[in-house]
């Protein structure tokens, strides 16, 4: 991460504050994007899981972690801390919550992993031209969204659902904390799957079929519309915070691809953390975007179009819990002697469903194969190269909207430390893939559209990510990896199908 002494900081400050599904970080980015070592603050934190597919937080616990992380962050930064003149925000995509009239939460803050909906989705494929649907509001009909859950809620929960006064994401439930009152950023309401994408207004046919109007949702407001003055409480808790102007939350994914200085067809961000995603950002109008993929916002003038995977860090997570697998250095060394393909394993990876390209609420995790030679080593590599697989099918789709000529810029906690995932995925793609620096992409993302928003830089482009470690395609390798994608891929129309049918 480009990090910068506090005293050799350039003002203005910006304050970034980056919430995931597992961990809330706050951090200090100077005018040159570059952030002030030693002054950030990280709590974690992890879902709630059910049997039935459910994924949620506790609000208020999530709330608690913000506000710690906040206090951590400006505690560090002392005197520092007078010179922050804006607060912006990259916050985790798909989340719902339904809060009374009084701002308090109804329901859990449901994650994208939520699969409780999937027969809800199934249901409104029946009553929708989803085609159409996936045209405008760049989302298909899925459990991850917002039109589906909805009208799950309806069934499951209709006391919840009648008395809830608004429904939207953690940011608003946020804001609604520490301002009294709250708005929808464009780049939230773009993954919620109730906005068209062209016009910027919620989506009148969806919210219908939603059972809802905009009265029950929060005005949409852009990056030049951002919120002041903090509730009494939270001034006092947050002087320096206090009046600066606090820039409506962008998805943490299109703040990945800003941070690691991906923010044209030119360069192809490849995230893998928890989960993983392949996205391009581009100031052209993209049109209708191939199924599989979807189309986000990052703000008015910029679309971010990709495919997110459920799968990603969480599923070498399971194989080491399950497997009792060594610790994470040793299983890399076990896992980079073997060969390519070598275990014979085919796996579905989709221990928390499927999303992009197949959008299958019903997809489960499969290893196909197994014998009695087989090692937890050779599970875990099968199931690396199940994941970039995934990728693969992702990169088929996505490449066609990239410049011609494009790299593959790769970032994420998972790859950080996993060299031979990172050679793995280049050996699939059969492209050269460079490692992004910035440990904190999104964070720094955030901040840089933060200097923006304060005309404190003129032009994204000049912020490149950097450069780090280049993996190289192995011609015979890809060769091997092209004969193993299609195994995992007829077993997935065995096992699977389309959800459209």
């Amino acid at each position: 991460m480009t990090v910068v002494r506090p005293t050799r900081a350039e003002p203005p400050l910006v304050l970034a504050l980056d919430v995931g599904t597992s961990s809330a970080r706050a951090l200090l980015f100077d005018r040159r994007g570059r952030a002030l070592r030693g002054i950030q603050a990280r709590v974690s934190y992890a879902p709630r899981t059910t049997p039935d597919g459910g994924s949620e937080l506790d609000p208020q616990r999530l709330f608690a972690a913000v506000c710690d992380v906040l206090d951590g962050c400006l505690r560090r930064a002392g005197a520092r801390a007078t010179e922050i003149r804006g607060v912006a925000t990259s916050m985790f995509w798909h989340s719902l919550i339904g809060v009374d009239a009084s701002g308090k939460p109804l329901t859990p803050c449901y994650t994208w992993a939520d699969l409780r909906s999937d027969g809800a989705a199934r249901g409104l494929r029946q009553q929708l031209d989803e085609s159409a649907v996936h045209a405008r509001t760049g989302c298909p009909l899925h459990p991850t969204f917002f039109p589906a859950r909805l009208r799950w809620l309806v069934t499951r929960h209709p006391e919840i659902f009648a008395r809830a006064h608004a429904w939207g994401g953690f940011w608003e439930y946020l804001t609604l904390r520490v301002f009294g009152h709250a708005m929808s950023s464009l780049s939230m309401a773009s993954g919620s799957g109730l906005l068209d994408q062209a016009r910027c207004v919620w989506d009148a046919e969806v919210l219908a079929i939603s059972m809802i109007d905009e009265a029950r949702l929060f005005p949409l407001a852009d990056l030049d519309v951002p919120l002041r003055g903090l509730r009494t409480a939270f001034a006092r808790r947050w002087p320096p915070l206090a009046r600066v102007p606090w820039f409506p939350a962008v998805g943490d994914g299109a703040c990945a691809n800003i941070g690691s200085g991906c923010v044209s067809p030119e360069r192809v961000a490849l995230t893998l953390g928890t989960s993983g995603a392949l996205r391009i950002v581009t100031e052209v109008e993209p049109g209708t975007v191939p199924w599989g993929l979807w189309r986000y916002r990052v703000d008015r003038r910029r679309s971010v179009v990709g495919g997110a995977l459920s799968e990603g860090g969480n599923v070498v997570a399971w194989c080491r819990e399950t497997l009792r697998l060594p610790a994470p250095r040793a299983a890399e060394r076990a896992v980079a002697r073997l060969a390519a393909d070598g275990h014979g394993l085919t796996v579905l990876p989709f221990f928390a469903g499927e999303r992009s390209p197949g959008w299958s609420g019903r997809a489960r995790a499969a290893i196909l194969g197994l014998s009695l030679s087989h090692r937890p080593a050779h599970i875990l590599r099968a199931a690396m190269e199940a994941v970039a697989y995934r990728f693969a099918l992702l990169y088929d789709l996505l490449r066609g909207l990239a410049a011609q000529r494009h790299e593959i810029v790769a970032s994420g906690g998972a790859l950080a430390g996993s060299p031979a995932w990172c050679q793995i995925l280049s050996d699939v793609l059969g492209r050269p893939i460079t490692l992004s620096p910035q440990a904190e992409a999104s964070s720094r993302g955030a901040a840089l559209l933060g200097l923006e928003a304060l005309g404190a830089i003129p032009d994204l482009d000049a912020f490149p990510g950097g450069r780090g470690r280049r993996f190289t395609p192995h011609p015979r390798r890809h060769a091997e990896y092209g004969a193993a994608r299609k195994r995992q891929y007829s077993l997935y129309d065995q096992f699977v199908g389309s959800p459209r049918s």
